[in-house]
């Protein structure tokens, strides 16, 4: 499998695009000016304790308060105090309002939600990750080979029991796989070293404020994305080609030889498609080339992905037919769930199947195309209503949540009220005002859709409403009105 990373460069933003066979498969957004905080490190003031939630509300200096729960607060099970049902300590015996706490951002703040936090705090290398209160070494989950497992097991204890690199515990990443003792070796000294700065800044920085900010979208590409099977990594910057390269030798000499310019003068996104990639990935239908169609939708709760045979009828029977389509919409929804950073609770509606074996190949095709997604997530099996169930770890904004805002006129519903009701409210508000107030005519002022509708379909009932008020009413189209807005004015 071809892979290519693509980095686009702006004063505002930086954009990046995994590409796979010529496919973009993951689109990242980061703002300049809202940069996401996930694994930034604070010193916050504990604000809030809630111990019907088992919670806290931590200042970290940031707009809202961020949420602290017991379970990541770091603490041995079986403590004295702790509740009986879960093991977890009740939160007043180990937090008060005011006290000071080091705390790291494990998700971003989503639409009202404030940040997650956690007191179990790490920071990442390429090979990495460095956990201040854990004692033990723990290998990646994609490492499949138990020995190259064990071997990296053996490592790590010979170079922490000969170096003596202090205390904590490791994390061992899937970019491990195969490296040298030196190269890791490495990894252990720089964490360490970064360890110790941010101990010695905790001790003199302000109260609440941030001790250790995260690298930026276009470094952890290099730390984060990056592998033996990414064939080129191209940015479109010769500035922020230099930092990757300066960034690349001092951590990973190998991927900082596959960091290149694009110096052409067309667009790096639009050379390779990603533009018209991400104006149809904020599209709520996705077509299949079958005929068929996804047709996606975001919610506070969850997000659901229905699938359409539409247009597609085959060329043998029905069972065959609704068969090919889940196939090609099982790839087509990983897919679409990578490339537009869903999180949460996602439920795909697959089109009901009555063969067992189309069932367990349609999910198979599923999980296979999820397994390359580098975000966690987990599938569970074909209910008896024939959906299934995804959950996947959400740390950052979907795209279309980074990208877009609510419609101000429905304002995310996706609907508006017809010219019809809102003729009927403004009758009845008429009604009420009229009684409400001495005048002697109202006026109505509306969308031109509704005042036309009261003139023209709903004039009868206008005419009795006069007669019956004993007011003579007035109508007054307003262009900036949107279609649900009405004032009625007294005279």
């Amino acid at each position: 499998m071809s892979r290519e990373i693509l980095i686009n460069i702006t004063p505002m933003e930086t954009r990046v695009a995994l590409v796979e066979n010529g496919v973009p498969q993951e689109i990242s957004i980061e703002r300049n000016q809202k940069r996401g905080l996930v694994g930034n490190i604070y010193k916050g003031k504990v604000v809030r304790v809630l111990p019907g939630m088992q919670a806290a509300f931590v200042d970290i200096g940031v707009e809202r308060t961020a949420f602290l729960h017991v379970d990541d607060l770091y603490f041995n099970r079986g403590d004295s105090g702790s509740d009986k049902e879960t093991g977890s300590p009740d939160i007043k015996t180990l937090l008060h309002e005011g006290q000071k706490i080091l705390v790291q951002v494990i998700k971003d703040p989503i639409n009202t939600k404030g940040a997650r936090l956690t007191a179990q705090l790490s920071v990442a290398a390429r090979y990495l990750v460095y956990m201040d209160r854990s004692t033990h070494t723990g290998i990646s989950q994609r490492i499949e080979d138990e020995t190259e497992r064990e071997r990296l097991k053996e490592v790590i204890s010979s170079i922490l029991a000969e170096d003596e690199q202090g205390t904590g515990g490791y994390i061992v990443r899937t970019a491990a796989d195969g490296v040298s003792g030196n190269e890791l070796a490495s990894d252990i000294r720089f964490l360490q070293r970064l360890w110790r700065h941010i101990e010695q800044a905790k001790t003199e920085a302000a109260t609440p404020s941030c001790l250790y900010e995260e690298l930026p979208l276009y470094k952890r590409v290099l730390r984060d994305m990056a592998s033996e099977d990414v064939e080129k990594i191209r940015v479109d910057s010769r500035e922020v080609l230099t930092e990757l390269v300066n960034f690349g030798n001092k951590f990973s000499p190998e991927i900082a030889s596959l960091v290149e310019h694009y110096p052409g003068e067309r667009p790096l996104f639009y050379l390779h498609g990603i533009e018209d990639e991400i104006s149809k990935a904020l599209q709520r239908d996705v077509p299949l080339k079958s005929g068929g169609h996804l047709v996606i939708d975001q919610t506070e709760a969850m997000t659901t992905i229905d699938v359409n045979t539409g247009a597609f009828v085959g060329h043998r029977n029905l069972e065959e037919t609704i068969y090919k389509t889940n196939l090609e919409a099982a790839a087509a929804a990983a897919r679409q769930v990578r490339m537009r950073n869903l999180g949460g609770i996602i439920i795909v509606d697959f089109i009901d199947m009555q063969s067992a074996e189309h069932r367990r190949q349609v999910l198979r095709t599923f999980e296979k195309a999820l397994d390359r997604d580098r975000a966690k997530n987990k599938i569970s099996g074909v209910t008896e209503l024939g959906l299934v169930q995804v959950t996947r770890k959400r740390t950052s904004d979907s795209l279309e949540h980074v990208l877009c805002h609510s419609c101000p006129t429905c304002e995310g519903r996706g609907s508006i009220k017809s010219a019809e009701t809102v003729s009927y409210e403004v009758l009845r508000e008429i009604l009420r005002v009229a009684r409400a107030y001495e005048c002697d005519q109202l006026r109505v002022l509306a969308s031109t859709a509704v005042i036309e509708r009261l003139l023209d379909e709903d004039s009868a009932q206008v005419a009795d409403l006069e007669e019956f008020i004993g007011r003579t009413i007035q109508f007054r189209s307003e262009a900036q009105f949107a279609r649900e807005q009405f004032d009625i004015i007294p005279v």
